[in-house]
């Protein structure tokens, strides 16, 4: 459903992207992992449509990006770790509006499951301003699913979300997976990464440096065998927390790797 090959993606003289290539089946969730500054971000806009490859080629569900985008683009959904919403509009009714964009045609028989589904049925009526961070979430990530996408992308979805809401979004991106869809996850909580991810892609200075099955990984790096994925994840990135120089240190987001969904939930209050 998600090909990429050779992406590359320049900022003036800055690489943010070099040479990546990987795919996501029907029914994978591929973690894409690294440190920040790794071109996670530069990655998922582009897949998305939002930033332009300097090079390489992005097909989704078959479909160049570039060279059709708004064909592309019916097919995927991208969730960004901060919602974008109309201001004026309610709940109900940004539902209402992407089902234009997208011409869902049975838009009224899919909006009252998915209100449900994400607990947002109580709001329906409610403005964004009259939402908690962790329930405009919710809203951005139905508006994202409500045209069933086959590829879906989601950057640090459960941002803001209480401990109910984060298991109900986790069995959420793994239905839609059961479901047939190629999902990209990206999050820096490696705990949720290994409990839904099938795959993983972990990126640093926007190359890669590993990408498969964490057995997949471990065979093509036998010293990697008995590690935990926090473990792996500095090895594989050179990102040692205890390094005295600063430029090698994890993000401290990458601690919460072994997080409790209830320590998760306390740190979005």
């Amino acid at each position: 459903m998600i090909e990429v090959s050779q992406y590359n993606k320049l900022y003036g003289d800055f690489r943010a992207v070099h040479d990546l290539s990987f795919t996501v089946a029907p029914g994978d969730v591929l973690g894409l992992v690294g440190p920040n500054g790794a071109g996670k971000t530069s990655t998922l806009r582009a897949l998305a449509g939002i930033l332009q490859p300097t090079s390489g080629t992005i097909r989704v569900n078959g479909i160049d990006l570039v060279a059709h985008p708004v064909e592309a683009k019916r097919h995927l959904a991208f969730i960004p770790d901060e919602p974008q919403l109309f201001e004026y509009l309610t709940v109900v009714e940004h539902l209402r509006f992407m089902a234009r964009l997208y011409r869902v045609r049975d838009a009224d028989a899919r909006i009252d499951p998915l209100l449900v589904e994400l607990e947002l049925d109580a709001k329906r009526d409610a403005l964004p301003t009259e939402l908690s961070r962790g329930m405009k979430q919710k809203l951005a990530i139905a508006c994202g699913l409500l045209h069933d996408p086959v590829a879906l992308m989601l950057d640090e979805p459960l941002t803001g979300l209480d401990p109910v809401g984060i298991r109900r979004m986790k069995a959420t991106i793994a239905a839609r997976a059961r479901a047939g869809s190629a999902v990209i996850l990206s999050s820096h909580l490696l705990h949720l990464v290994q409990e839904l991810c099938t795959r993983l892609l972990v990126i640093r200075r926007g190359e890669r440096v590993a990408y498969g099955t964490i057995a997949e990984i471990v065979a093509e790096r036998p010293e990697l065998a008995g590690m935990s994925l926090e473990d792996m994840f500095i090895a594989l990135t050179g990102t040692d927390p205890h390094s005295a120089d600063p430029a090698t240190r994890v993000d401290a987001s990458a601690d919460a790797a072994h997080a409790t969904t209830e320590q998760i939930a306390a740190r979005n209050e």
